[in-house]
């Protein structure tokens, strides 16, 4: 079973930047793919970004242009740098992979943004 370590969460304000990391216990290079998502309360889970084993990648609407998802597969490491941030932006991020022998979720961290 893969395991996905999160760290990065925080307090900013408004317009400022957090990076995320997602630390994998297997190659994350054998993985279909891994991503990022949120969940803020009252909202459903909703994906922000995904990389897929070749390197392409896909955002959700609401974060394109400000987020950006990159991974070092030395470090099986997959990150999530988030600049602008606005309020909304506020929710539990969980890192997520999927894999031929099955997907796994992190515990989560949590984004808040607020003056």
């Amino acid at each position: 079973q893969v395991q996905l370590l999160e760290s990065g969460g925080g307090f900013v304000q408004p317009g400022g930047s957090l990076r995320l990391s997602c630390a994998a216990s297997g190659s994350i290079s054998s993985f279909y793919t891994m991503g990022w998502y949120r969940q803020a309360p009252g909202n459903q889970r909703e994906m922000v970004a995904r990389i897929f084993r070749i390197g392409t990648t896909n955002y959700a609407d609401s974060v394109k242009g400000r987020f950006t998802i990159s991974r070092d597969n030395a470090k099986n490491t997959v990150y999530l740098q988030m600049s602008s941030l606005k309020p909304e932006d506020t929710a539990v991020y969980y890192c997520n992979t999927m894999g031929a022998t099955g997907g796994a979720w992190g515990q989560g961290t949590q984004v808040t943004v607020s003056s």
